[in-house]
């Protein structure tokens, strides 16, 4: 580090707009300079100290000694390293006359700088370094001092040493201009060894230069080259990851901060690494869903889908705005009357809380999200302008537009996926030894785990992004963090209302007919249907169907819209009341199956959900005890039969809210005992008899 002056006295020679001046005189705050060409100039003292350049080349008073740079000759060599200490002890003394730099220690009388000249002390130094031996010219130790002023006790160590080696400094600029090209081509490019990387620089050089204009360096050679500038980059390595650090912006990253709650979320899905049994039997991954609160990295909503569609993600802006209830099977710590979140001042505004998990209820006001189908469809973006959320996509191709959910999801893939049996890793090459026969959790299962696994784990969990100015030693959980913001901003979460919630569900368009609306399969009755019976709606593509609601995860009842009034009409479904035990949709589905393979016809609506029921009661008893002889207990179908029961359960009580039946509305529909209208009718084709075979017939058919 250059030395400095204490003062700035008269005769000192200080560097100042490219020349060297002397002060001439100090008046006040101005500075008088001479020039060696005699050109006076007068400086504001703060102008001159603050000006680029300005350095006091000597100095008639004491100088202030270098301060102490322990960790700048780290890695270097020792001999090196003792070396650029002992000189520098002798320059500091040069400068300042005191030996190794002590400020107190006493001034050497030949080296005094306010008796000596710099050029008197120069020579004086140099006759005792050749006294003592050392083989040193004035010319060395001169630009030695120079360097020591300028840039510290580095300059006293040689450059060829302390300059890293990037092994291209003796490449030809117009080769290493060639690579760079061809590294920057491979970014979306699949992996190719280095032989296939030279002809292509080959072929560029000729292409740009001339053939045989530029001279490719040995073989040897350009590996080397290669290996210097590729570092990093992965050129050889995984394509995944070098795709992914070219989507890196070249730059400093931004920072956006949000000082409350719902301020920023950002949605995306990725495919989580675990193998589960879908609907249909089939062993396959699935995808995971999430919507994640930049100010407290709450994870709000998840979910897992065989695939995500604009319902999900529609339908996560609701699970994010409703209660988290309780689940069957949870412990009481899990309450949100057990946590750090705000429960006496929230439970006022919504009683539903007393009986929610601890998990805030987080209102968006701006959603961030990529481009995928689900999140720029109509339905998504129709959901958001009615909830007044603004929608943001991200720049395309950009993952860092949104960096905290594509963080979140793969904090969940290692801190949740990695446990869970049937994982089958990220990559083929991290994949184990049949991964599908270890899987034994269905998707709606694994969807509780994952649920209850927010709750426990990752809202309770230190979060290093949730940091506090003031005690930046204690990072702080999503839940904490909430907390303080309430207490701070005075966020008050609006429940999302039913109605709000009944209007966020796919939909369908179906006639209103005598025994009411069928939705897969299912017919579903009210009361409030009596004059809409057989009835144009007024609405809708045509003018006669009527709008209903439903939900794919709850089929007791369904919503139709009151075109010719306000509000919902719940109508139930018909059967319910024969089937007392709530039932979801795959149920339903595995037991139309299981009379599909049966009578091998189409069951009566009737007979199904009879054998659903069956089902339940079959299934629900365990493995010990077989309900019916047909089914041995090793059989494949009672094995799905559990499985069929075990996702029901997961998904057969709704955390959130429903509308309630109209007052003048029964609990049963009033067309209950009638009977069930005839499926549609399917013109039967007309049987063909084939004849017997005849080998006797047939053969004189060839002569």
């Amino acid at each position: 580090m250059p030395t400095r002056p204490m003062l700035l006295s008269l005769g000192d020679r200080v560097r100042y707009d490219g020349r060297e001046h002397t002060v001439a005189a100090l008046h006040g705050t101005s500075v008088r300079l001479v020039d060696d060409a005699q050109a006076p100039s007068v400086v504001l003292l703060g102008h001159l100290l603050a000006s680029e350049g300005f350095t006091v080349v000597s100095s008639v008073g004491p100088g202030r000694p270098p301060l102490p740079e322990e960790g700048v000759l780290e890695g270097l060599p020792e001999e090196a390293v003792t070396r650029a200490w002992w000189w520098q002890r002798h320059l500091t003394e040069l400068l300042t006359g005191r030996s190794g730099g002590d400020p107190h220690a006493q001034v050497r009388a030949e080296y005094d700088p306010a008796v000596h000249s710099l050029r008197q002390r120069e020579l004086t130094k140099l006759a005792e370094l050749q006294e003592a031996g050392e083989d040193v010219g004035l010319s060395t130790l001169q630009r030695l001092r120079t360097r020591f002023e300028n840039e510290g006790v580095t300059g006293l160590v040689d450059g060829r040493i302390r300059k890293p080696a990037t092994g291209t400094s003796r490449a030809d600029p117009r080769v290493m201009a060639a690579i760079e090209k061809v590294m920057d081509s491979r970014v979306e490019e699949a992996t190719v060894s280095a032989q296939v990387l030279r002809r292509k620089v080959e072929r560029l050089l000729a292409a740009e230069h001339g053939a045989g204009v530029v001279k490719m360096p040995s073989r040897a050679g350009f590996y080397r080259l290669l290996k210097a500038v590729s570092t990093g980059r992965h050129l050889f390595g995984s394509a995944r990851t070098r795709r992914s650090l070219g989507k890196q912006p070249k730059r400093m990253f931004g920072q956006l901060t949000a000082g409350r709650p719902g301020e920023v979320m950002e949605i995306d899905s990725t495919p989580l690494d675990v193998l589960v049994v879908h609907d249909d039997g089939e062993v396959d991954t699935c995808e995971l869903t999430g919507l994640v609160d930049l100010a407290t990295r709450t994870l709000a909503a998840v979910v897992l889908r065989p695939s995500t569609k604009a319902v999900d993600a529609a339908l996560l802006l609701a699970r994010a705005m409703t209660p988290e209830m309780m689940r069957p099977g949870w412990p009481d710590a899990l309450r949100l009357s057990r946590s750090v979140l705000p429960y006496a001042s929230l439970l006022p505004l919504d009683e539903r809380l007393a009986k929610a998990a601890a998990i805030p209820m987080i209102v968006p006001e701006m959603v961030v999200s990529d481009r995928g189908k689900a999140f720029v469809s109509d339905n998504f973006l129709n959901a958001c302008r009615h909830l007044g959320i603004s929608f943001q996509p991200a720049h395309p191709d950009t993952p860092t537009d949104k960096p905290h959910i594509e963080r979140t999801l793969g904090s969940v893939a290692t801190l949740f996926a990695q446990y869970v049996t049937g994982y089958k890793g990220r990559s083929a090459e991290m994949r184990g030894k049949g991964p599908e026969a270890q899987a034994a959790w269905s998707i709606h299962e694994l969807q509780e785990l994952l649920q209850e696994w927010v709750v426990a784990v990752w809202q309770t969990r230190s979060h290093d992004g949730l940091r506090d100015p003031l005690m930046p030693g204690r990072p702080l959980s999503p839940n904490e963090k909430y907390a303080a913001l309430v207490s701070a901003a005075g966020y008050v979460p609006v429940a999302l209302s039913a109605e709000e919630y009944v209007q966020l569900l796919p939909r369908k368009w179906r006639v209103i007919g005598s025994s009411g609306v069928r939705i897969n399969s299912r017919i579903y009755d009210s009361r409030a249907f009596g004059p809409y019976r057989r009835q144009p709606s007024g609405a809708g593509p045509d003018g006669r169907l009527w709008e209903v609601h439903y939900d794919p995860y709850d089929i007791s009842r369904v919503w139709v819209r009151d075109h010719r009034g306000t509000g919902w009409i719940t109508a139930t479904w018909r059967h319910l009341r024969t089937s007392p035990v709530p039932m979801g949709e795959l149920v339903f589905d595995r037991a139309h199956q299981v009379l599909s393979e049966r009578t091998r016809r189409k069951p009566q609506e009737q007979e199904v959900a009879k054998v659903a029921a069956e089902l339940l009661d079959r299934a629900s008893d365990g493995p010990e005890k077989p309900p019916a002889p047909r089914r041995r207990k090793g059989d494949p179908a009672v094995r799905r039969d559990r499985k069929v029961v075990a996702r029901t359960h997961a998904t057969s009580t709704p955390s959130w809210p429903r509308p309630e039946p109209a007052a003048n509305e029964s609990r049963e529909p009033e067309h209950a005992d009638e009977p069930e209208p005839a499926d549609e009718e399917v013109e039967l084709a007309k049987v063909v008899p084939l004849g017997i075979f005849d080998a006797r017939e047939e053969a004189k058919r060839w002569r």
